[in-house]
């Protein structure tokens, strides 16, 4: 299994496994993947010299030379590895071989799986990657957005949150203690992030959502001011991904479900 999702306390967890049996082994066949139901993926960006070579094998010409403009080396290995998982994932849906996975681009730069005949239902992702690990989501005819990120405690909070989110996001954040606002400014940034990654719409618009925080790990809704950019009716569903860490997975409406990525 790559990823497991589970209830703790209300919260969906998210285990983070190695890529190496997944870049290693050949699927048998498609997996099934149903309407409304968003699958979750957490992988591990740590692989041996033959994992990274496969994956690199597999990238499109853009995806390489995005690799090769990154300055630190294991910057540029683990993008090669995530983008390697990324298509090894949509493999496992689209019946075919990772090296042959079919990637298109809209005009905001977003991937998106080309459909193959008229009327069928479009298989949709999401990716995040951040110190060493990715997630991935996957759904049928829905968009989706997902998140993740490490908790630092080296950036102005008080200051970016000031600038970028909401008022009563930044409210919230300056209520909390200080020793609990960055991560308090890591949960509204991917849930704000997930949604627009959802829409293929930049950080420019970050204050164009307002997130509204549950309880702990409960499902936040989303404000759309009139005259946004961004589409009504999100939902975001934060995930853990362990001490440390923030993450979110986004989708439009009310009906859809989070699943682990099916078993090998």
């Amino acid at each position: 299994m790559i990823s497991n999702v589970c209830g703790l306390e209300g919260a969906v967890v998210i285990s983070f496994q190695s890529i190496e049996p997944m870049t290693g082994t050949e699927w048998p066949g498609h997996s099934r993947l149903e309407r409304h139901v968003v699958h979750l993926w957490g992988i591990e960006l740590e692989g041996s010299s033959h994992c990274l070579e496969r994956c690199a094998q597999w990238l499109d010409k853009e995806e390489q030379h995005r690799a090769g403009r990154l300055v630190r080396e294991e910057d540029r290995q683990r993008y090669v590895l995530a983008h390697g998982g990324l298509r090894t994932v949509l493999s496992r849906y689209l019946g075919v071989g990772p090296g042959v996975v079919e990637l298109c681009r809209n005009e905001t730069g977003k991937p998106f799986v080309p459909r193959k005949s008229r009327g069928q239902s479009p298989i949709t992702f999401n990716m995040s990657h951040a110190q060493g690990r990715a997630l991935i989501a996957v759904s049928q005819g829905q968009e989706v957005g997902v998140d993740l990120e490490r908790i630092r405690s080296d950036i102005e909070v008080v200051k970016l949150s000031e600038r970028y989110f909401a008022t009563s996001e930044h409210a919230v954040i300056m209520q909390s203690a200080q020793e609990e606002r960055a991560a308090k400014f890591f949960r509204y940034w991917v849930a704000k992030e997930a949604v627009l990654k959802a829409q293929g719409i930049g950080l420019q618009a970050l204050h164009q959502c307002e997130i509204l925080l549950g309880t702990e790990r409960a499902d936040a809704e989303v404000l759309v001011p009139e005259g946004s950019p961004l589409h009504s009716n999100w939902r975001v569903r934060p995930l853990f991904c362990g001490e440390g860490w923030e993450a979110a997975v986004a989708a439009q409406g009310r009906d859809w479900v989070v699943q682990s990525g099916p078993v090998q």
